[in-house]
């Protein structure tokens, strides 16, 4: 529903921060991480997602979109809510996270506070090979798409295709095209052979 909160960043602590953006104060639940990366900034963007219960409507939000994306895999686990996602970026780096989730560190995964071993074990089998699929950088980066391949890989990689296989499919397509081909002629002549 929110991409981003853009505003005046009136309060913050290391649990919450109230941004006023058009004259509404919205209060977002950040990570540790988030927090440390705001600053002393008066105004500041905040990527953000909302979770709808019954009885409750809760913003959270992220200072990069990659820690949004890492949030949101981590969500899906079946026992992982909101809350202990938060925990999760708040004990150790989103970097720190994915890379011990690529190699099966179930004892780092494990050291996070509300993480027994059957959850840990829960979240490397059910995120490793998304993550692995998708590859180191995309996830805690965003992706800067200065060039034609980069802003179709990033598409490709955003519809599911692994990322080397995705790569060389447009590597292929670029020595193919005689002149010069957009973004979108890229990414149709692309998805013809994935």
């Amino acid at each position: 529903m929110y991409a981003y909160i853009d505003g005046k960043l009136v309060f913050k602590s290391p649990a919450y921060v109230i941004i006023e953006a058009g004259g509404i104060g919205y209060h977002i639940n950040i990570s540790l991480n988030t927090f440390s990366k705001l600053g002393d900034a008066e105004r500041c963007r905040l990527y953000v997602w909302l979770h709808v219960k019954e009885d409750a409507h809760t913003l959270y939000g992220f200072a990069e979109e990659g820690e949004k994306r890492l949030f949101l895999h981590l969500i899906s686990v079946s026992g992982i809510g909101p809350n202990t996602g938060r925990m999760m970026l708040s004990s150790i780096t989103p970097d720190e996270i994915q890379a011990a989730i690529v190699k099966g560190n179930v004892t780092q995964i494990q050291r996070i506070k509300g993480i027994g071993p059957k959850s840990a074990q829960r979240v490397i089998l059910e995120l490793q090979d998304k993550l692995r699929k998708e590859g180191m950088d995309t996830l805690t980066s965003m992706p800067a798409n200065d060039t034609v391949k980069d802003e179709a890989l990033s598409a490709l990689v955003m519809l599911g295709f692994a990322r080397n296989a995705a790569e060389k499919v447009i590597d292929q397509e670029l020595k193919k095209a005689e002149d010069n081909l957009t973004v979108e002629q890229l990414i149709k002549s692309a998805l013809k052979s994935l």
